[in-house]
Order: C-alpha cells, then structure tokens, then sequence
C-alpha cells in the first residue's frame, strides 16, 4: 500500500512504485502483508492487481462489479486511467489471468493526503468481465463489523517492514481483527486522534499489510469492510492496520459507481 509506514529506507509503492525513498518523518503513514503466508486467487477472487503497463504492481483493489474496481484514492492521485492496467483471476501479479485497461478512474473528492480520511476510489474497466472460479465480485459491508471481528487482509506488497527490497509475486493473506475507530484512536493504542470515523482498524501481533497493499480489500463474513489506507510501520506493537471504512463510505461507493 501507499500506506504511512515510518520507515528509514523502504521499498516505496504507490505513488512511488519501484523507487527507493527516505521519510522525512519517522512517523510518515504509508501503505503496508507482514505475517502471511501464500494463498491463492481462487481463496480471494475479488483481489485484483493495480499495474503500470509495464506491468509493475503499485497498488490492490477489488472488484465489485462486472467492469468496477474499487481502491484507495491515495493509489489514483496524479495517475491517468489510460495509463493504468487491471490483473484480475491471477494467483501472481506478473502473469496469468485476465489483463484489462482502465476507460476512466475518480476518487472521493473530499480525500486529503494530510489526514487520509475518504481514502476510496474507482476505476472503470475498459470490458466487462465475467465471473469465473478465480475472478467474483464482492459485496460491500452495510455495517462496520465489530471490534473482534475476525477478518482477511490480502495483496502482493512488501513481506516485511524494513529490509524487504522485493515484492512477493504469489498474493499474501494473513488473519487480522477488527478495531473499530473509536477504540482504535483510544490510548489503548497509539494513534490518538489522528484516526476518523471515516478509518477502521485492524489488528494482530506481528501480523499487518506493508507497502505494496494500498487499495487492497480486507474482508470479513465474505464482504468487503475495509480499504487498505496506512499504518505507521508494518506489524508494529499497538500500532494497527488502518483501512477505509466501507459501510461508512458505502453511499459513496455506490452512487459514483453509476455515475462513473
């Protein structure tokens, strides 16, 4: 993901895809699977893979539709749809599958790159496409499920928080727990008020997404709750996942689905 991590040197994806960076702030948010262990599309046929024509991932998404992927806007700011390529029913990133051009791509307009609250985007598939056993579209979650709740966070991003140059080409799952967004900006951990109701948390020890992941679905009770936002660091202690709340930015999601 694109997801804040505080990193000194890291495998920057996202806005940044295939460069290496320093953060300015060791506490910069950045996108982030930590903990995982290889899985397989037809587990999470909905995952698809954000690529560059070159074929380069830089972010995750998932399909809710026959033509409609939905993803973080942090992975659509400064991008052009001509430029981007969908990888759907594909267990690695770089092959197999189905590869399908964007038309047109939009993210929420009230998005902000300072407080990442409305992290959500679109993209517009250039075909329609039909279900098999590898490629499903999800359900979006109508209720933010509650704190406990166990749930899956899947992508092709980085393996490990610091030294891991490379992506995974296998896609990654790893089991996290929901923490809604209240308890999630308690004292009990350690964002404070910087996480919003717009924000849903997950979490277990040792266990996160890391860069490459953005835009990337976290599922639980097979619908889509949340959107891979940002994190400080990957797996860090107390330091949870935090993705877009889907059922809170539901409406959104369905009514620029149309419009798109």
């Amino acid at each position: 993901m694109f997801r804040v991590v505080a990193i000194l040197v890291c495998l920057a994806v996202g806005a940044w895809a295939g460069t290496i960076g320093v953060a300015p702030n060791p506490f910069e948010r950045e996108g982030r699977i930590v903990g995982g262990e290889d899985t397989t599309i037809r587990a999470h046929p909905y995952q698809v893979s954000l690529q560059k024509k070159s074929g380069s991932h830089f972010c995750g998404g998932s399909l809710i539709n026959h033509n409609t992927v939905v993803t973080a806007a942090h992975c659509l700011q400064g991008q052009k749809a001509s430029k981007i390529w969908v990888r759907l029913g594909s267990t690695t990133y770089n092959e197999g599958g189905l590869r399908v051009a964007v038309e047109s791509l939009i993210y929420n307009d009230k998005y902000s790159s300072q407080t990442l609250q409305y992290d959500v985007g679109l993209l517009r598939l250039a075909e329609s496409v039909a279900e098999t056993e590898d490629i499903r579209y999800i359900e979006l979650a109508k209720e933010t499920p509650p704190t406990g709740t166990a749930a899956v966070v899947t992508g092709w991003g980085s393996k490990c928080y610091f030294w891991c140059m490379t992506l995974p080409k296998v896609l990654q799952s790893v089991v996290v727990y929901i923490v809604q967004w209240k308890e999630c900006a308690s004292d009990t951990y350690k964002y404070g008020d910087i996480v919003l109701d717009t924000m849903v948390c997950a979490y277990e020890k040792k266990k996160d997404a890391c860069q490459g992941d953005s835009g990337g679905p976290l599922v639980a009770n097979n619908q889509l709750v949340g959107i891979v936002s940002w994190g400080y660091g990957c797996a860090q202690t107390l330091t949870p996942g935090v993705y877009a709340d889907v059922a809170t930015l539901r409406d959104w999601i369905i009514e620029y689905t149309e419009k798109l």
